[in-house]
């Protein structure tokens, strides 16, 4: 349907910046301006008050975390022990249902926050999985209308890390893999600039969860399907560490050995990346899904993402999953991200104009989306109007700042997906949160009994 939005105080457009009008049809942004002639068909929102953001894309997720909040276990752990104690020691026993809930927890936190796309790094999967775990999330997006790019994770090996040693979990072989890939690829993957399903090949973790030769193969499926890549890296410095052991090279050397570097590819954290890692990440425009929140959570650390931008690596930021970022939420980390660097490199080191960018077309062009993430005629609808006439906006002398430098939490008076609403009045269409509640809760109970 056609709409035209009238009367914002603020509009992030970088060649429409005092706009107050923006104009879309068929999924698509056809104007911006000021003072735009309603049409006969026009669908009119009164946006005074108002902040106008691109929606923001998320490029790295766990939405299976999203019912694994605050594990006592885990709370105080680093990344090695946190992984036995919260994630592997939970997930083989999530079932579709909870899956299914999971998932709408976490996409529905995800459009509370402002964000429009989703990419989940979604690991699930063992020798014996069902493929209804997977189904449940793609069935999630559609009903709750994200955009959603699922990173199909996997692990032929058991591993460095205690959490796949200990879970007696049995992996998958190189071939369950590159089927069950073809499988979902043939059922779910969409093409173009703006597509709202894709598939990515994304190992979960380069260094510990695959041989060089199965990762070689991953690349070559990869590569001759025109998909995106995704992993783990250089997290925490057991990356490094295992790297020099097994392969006798550094973690991102390793990586280039294996072809998986390249502007198909973009890693989560690279906390622990340093100069000559980041030098090979920009000569081959290779990306960092940066999670400021989770980083800190575990004790990680911060990435060196200044620096990365002055080297020219592509930008994007993450949530990650919610048993490390337990907020779920996008703004969250665009708030952070703004802050952190800052205590590190001074007050000029990030601007809100910066991280925004970051945060909505670094991630869609993360993802191969080059019609998304921007405020411009011919991008799709994907936008986001925070209404600011609440009492903590009241004193913010930049509109355009406001709900990034505010941070949570944020009301958003509508939110549209390629052109099609999906939240209005600060309500998540399809979804009644009281139900949430109590499905989530439930499945968490069930989840409990069968772990213990």
């Amino acid at each position: 349907m056609p709409y035209l939005i009238q009367h914002a105080q603020a509009i992030f457009s970088a060649t429409h910046p005092n706009a107050s009008d923006i104009r879309f049809s068929d999924g698509v942004i056809t104007e911006l301006g000021n003072q735009l002639i309603p049409q006969p068909d026009d669908i009119l929102i009164d946006a005074r008050h108002c902040t106008i953001y691109p929606g923001l894309v998320n490029t790295h997720h766990h939405l299976a975390q999203s019912v694994l909040k605050g594990i006592p276990a885990g709370l105080n752990q680093g990344l090695g022990d946190w992984l036995a104690s919260v994630p592997y020691k939970f997930w083989p026993k999530i079932t579709p249902e909870l899956m299914y809930q999971a998932a709408r927890l976490g996409i529905y936190e995800l459009l509370r926050s402002g964000a429009t796309s989703c990419a989940d790094h979604h690991y699930l999967y063992h020798a014996h999985s069902s493929p209804e775990v997977e189904a449940a999330l793609w069935q999630a997006a559609d009903e709750l209308g994200i955009r959603l790019s699922l990173c199909r994770g996997s692990a032929t090996l058991r591993g460095s890390h205690r959490g796949m040693l200990d879970s007696g979990i049995e992996p998958e072989t190189i071939e369950q893999v590159l089927q069950r890939l073809e499988q979902s690829r043939s059922r779910f993957h969409q093409t173009g600039a703006a597509p709202m399903r894709q598939l990515v090949v994304a190992p979960t973790s380069l260094i510990h969860s695959a041989s060089r030769a199965d990762l070689k193969t991953l690349a070559e499926y990869a590569r001759s399907h025109h998909l995106k890549r995704h992993s783990h890296l250089l997290e925490v410095e057991f990356d490094e560490t295992q790297a020099q052991q097994q392969h006798g090279m550094s973690a991102i050397d390793y990586a280039a050995s294996c072809d998986w570097l390249g502007s198909d590819v973009w890693f989560a954290h690279l906390v622990k990346a340093d100069a000559h890692a980041i030098d090979l990440l920009a000569q081959s425009k290779t990306g960092i899904a940066h999670c400021p929140t989770s980083n800190c959570r575990l004790g990680s650390g911060i990435a060196p993402l200044i620096d990365m931008h002055k080297a020219g690596v592509p930008i994007s930021i993450g949530v990650d999953g919610s048993a490390s970022a337990e907020s779920g939420s996008m703004l969250q980390e665009l708030n952070l991200a703004w802050l952190i660097h800052r205590s590190q490199h001074g007050p000029a080191a990030t601007t809100v104009e910066t991280i925004l960018d970051w945060g909505s077309y670094g991630g869609a062009q993360l993802l191969g989306m080059n019609k998304v993430g921007k405020l411009e005629p011919g991008y799709a609808a994907d936008l986001v109007i925070y209404d600011l006439e609440q009492p903590r906006f009241a004193g913010v002398h930049s509109a355009l700042a406001a709900p990034l430098i505010c941070g949570e939490p944020v009301t958003i008076k509508h939110s549209f997906v390629n052109g099609k609403a999906v939240v209005s009045h600060n309500q998540v269409h399809h979804l009644d949160p009281a139900e949430l509640v109590a499905d989530v809760r439930q499945g968490v109970r069930e989840l409990l009994r069968r772990a213990n």
